[in-house]
């Protein structure tokens, strides 16, 4: 009697296939001109260098780079102390989306709960952002201006809204909606 081992078990090899023609390859199309990435222009250059020496000056980290023009910052305290400064932000390409992230670095620039109330620490992180784009020559536009009297206005009306009972001399411009041409 014969004893059967386990290479008696295994399938048989299957016969090997034949060989496919060559299959034509086709190559790769050139790229298009908006496909293709533009060297960064000086401004480019300019908004990163800017960005870069924010960071780094403030010990802030970018968590997420928006595409909206809107941001957040916040700080998270850890047991053993340690810090971390963090936002959230457009990515700076322009006046608008430089204002909104240097707004952010201002919170963390003044520190969180310097101000109260929470409406003039507000006034206090977009004054840090333009007064900064002005030192650094940055672009700060009418829309940049319009921006910042919106954000206050919103911040004082909520304010207002949960109960504040004096509102600081510094936001009193900001009281009255924008006046647009109409």
């Amino acid at each position: 009697m014969n004893a059967l081992t386990l290479w008696d078990l295994l399938p048989t090899r299957r016969p090997k296939r034949k060989a496919r023609p060559n299959r034509r390859v086709y190559p790769a199309p050139a790229p298009t001109h908006s496909s293709t990435k533009k060297p960064p222009t000086g401004m480019q250059l300019r908004y990163e260098q800017v960005t870069r020496e924010m960071l780094t000056k403030y010990g802030v980290r970018v968590r997420k780079w928006r595409t909206s023009m809107s941001g957040v910052a916040w700080q998270v305290t850890y047991q053993d102390g340690t810090v971390s400064k963090l936002i959230e932000s457009p990515k700076p390409k322009g006046p608008m989306s430089a204002a909104i992230f240097l707004h952010e670095i201002g919170h963390h620039a003044i520190g969180f709960g310097t101000y109260k109330p929470r409406c003039l620490e507000e006034y206090y992180a977009w004054k840090f952002s333009i007064d900064t784009m002005h030192e650094l020559n940055l672009n700060v536009t009418d829309r940049v201006m319009e921006r910042m009297h919106d954000s206050l206005n919103y911040a004082i009306e909520k304010a207002l809204r949960r109960g504040l009972k004096r509102l600081p001399g510094e936001l009193v411009p900001y009281l009255e909606p924008r006046r647009t041409a109409g």
